[in-house]
């Protein structure tokens, strides 16, 4: 299993395009066989004393945070993932993303540990 992880700053004016966009890209990473995509928009972000979210991508007045996974069932499904978005024609066509992908914080990681309370 992989979980890839982001962290981005997004101005809250850019919402709704931050949407429509995670939107689209969330449903290809499921059809290109990602088991669960998340997203979450800034809620309750503190600032920390050494360092926190905020910081890590130096968000900007205005700017929200968004927290963001992707399931994945392996590395080969989530590599030939990333592989297939690049290559997409609706990808390739974008000139412009409603946040600054350069303070955008990405990694991947294997699970260590889970729990999941029964319902």
């Amino acid at each position: 299993m992989q979980i890839d992880g982001y962290v981005l700053a997004v101005p809250e004016t850019n919402k709704d395009e931050y949407l429509a966009l995670a939107s689209w890209f969330d449903q290809a990473m499921i059809d290109h066989g990602a088991i669960e995509v998340f997203e979450g928009w800034e809620l309750d972000v503190p600032d920390g004393t050494v360092t926190d979210f905020r910081r890590a991508v130096a968000a900007k007045q205005g700017e929200k945070i968004v927290f963001s996974w992707i399931l994945w069932p392996d590395k080969q499904t989530a590599d030939k993932a990333h592989d297939a978005i690049h290559e997409d024609e609706r990808f390739r066509a974008m000139t412009s993303f409603p946040f600054d992908g350069k303070r955008m914080i990405v990694g991947s990681f294997t699970p260590l540990l889970g729990l999941r309370r029964e319902s």
